[in-house]
């Protein structure tokens, strides 16, 4: 794996360039025998120091903010993707519930029917009444037939009635779990409203930390320092991953013989951005895949998490090793659905599509790499 060789930041350059700038001016001034000039040009050098590293320290304080924000964030739309699967679960269960409660009730009108039919058969035949058969001394065998109709009879009344019985039990049951369900859905309902006012509230306070970030890193210069700072935090994160896939004992193919039939990691449109020019000498690593906040964002292939947390410009990132070294990215999520550790299909929904690490609108950013450096995606992902 090539090793990654940082290019000089912005504040590197400022500060030699001042240096130098000092010492000519100061050789001329020397020159001149002007100590005035040159105790003024030295103030000027030491507040623009003052103003870089003043900005540089408020950029970090921000950046930590926003990480702050956008990990609450995330935390806060994961609990709410569950209680609305959660409520989901419930609906289902009293739709159930409720067509159980429609048998029953239909199962019971037919019981009731029955032992109303029984009913009126016995009225009807009461000219046998065994008591009358036996004052009367009627024909012996006539007798044992009718004292075995009534046997029958008598049991399937008590069949009938014990059916009943259970039926009206079932029922009771069946209408108290609905009334439980209820009871939950409610409970469940008031817990998103207050999620959702919970992440109203995140939501603005991301906005007004990326709002004091942007403000403070205005040049054009100092963005480029961010991007390059950027990438040698994900270059350093990779290459832990990286570690940890080496010394993890999951069996894992490689991608090589899946080139072109790879999942889409999320169902919007790519734009592959890879090795186009992204701000001065900064290229882009991979590409971008429109959408909406909270689609999903799935496993292009078998694979294991490597990574899953908060990266700076690059927000909730979580990595995917696919053995033989080759390794999927996905980034500016909304919420991370997997840890460190697990194992994921093919398909498998890892994240929600956002716009964290600073994002102005939603999307995912995606990277594909083989042995630490980036590789096009194109030609891998099916279109």
């Amino acid at each position: 794996m090539q090793r990654y060789r940082p290019c000089p930041t912005f504040s590197s350059i400022i500060r030699n360039t001042v240096m130098l700038l000092g010492l000519c001016a100061a050789g001329v001034l020397h020159a001149q025998d002007n100590s005035q000039q040159l105790e003024a040009l030295r103030a000027q050098i030491e507040e623009r120091q003052q103003q870089l590293d003043y900005t540089i320290a408020s950029a970090k304080e921000l950046e930590k903010a926003l990480k702050q924000a956008e990990q609450t964030l995330s935390e806060l739309f994961k609990g709410l993707k569950q209680t609305r699967a959660q409520a989901e679960r419930n609906r289902q269960q009293q739709a159930q519930l409720e067509e159980q409660q429609k048998q029953l009730r239909r199962q019971i009108a037919q019981q009731q029917s029955a032992l109303s039919n029984q009913l009126r058969s016995a009225y009807m035949t009461g000219q046998h009444d065994f008591t009358k058969m036996l004052l009367n001394q009627e024909d012996a065998a006539r007798i044992e037939r009718m004292l075995s109709y009534y046997r029958y009879l008598n049991q399937a009344r008590v069949e009938q009635i014990e059916n009943f019985t259970q039926l009206a039990r079932d029922l009771q049951n069946v209408e108290s779990e609905l009334r439980l369900k209820a009871t939950e859905l409610n409970e469940l309902l008031q817990v998103q409203e207050a999620q959702r006012q919970l992440l109203a509230r995140e939501q603005d306070t991301r906005e007004q930390t990326l709002n004091a970030l942007e403000k403070r890193i205005s040049s054009e210069a100092e963005q480029i320092e961010q991007l390059q700072i950027n990438e040698q935090n994900l270059i350093q994160a990779i290459a832990r991953a990286e570690a940890r896939a080496t010394a993890s004992e999951v069996e894992l193919a490689g991608l090589q013989s899946f080139k072109g039939q790879l999942s889409k990691p999320t169902e919007g449109r790519m734009r592959n951005l890879f090795s186009t020019r992204r701000q001065g000498q900064i290229r882009w690593k991979g590409a971008m895949f429109d959408g909406r906040a909270g689609d999903s964002v799935k496993a292009i292939h078998h694979g294991r998490i490597l990574y899953a947390d908060w990266l700076r410009g690059f927000g909730l990132v979580m990595v995917l090793d696919h053995g033989d070294g080759y390794m999927s990215l996905y980034g500016n999520n909304q919420a991370l659905l997997k840890d460190v550790g697990d194992t994921v299909r093919s398909g498998e929904e890892i994240a929600l599509v956002g716009q964290s690490g600073g994002q102005s609108q939603p999307g995912l950013y995606f990277e594909l790499r083989h042995k630490g450096e980036a590789i096009n995606p194109a030609g891998w992902i099916q279109p």
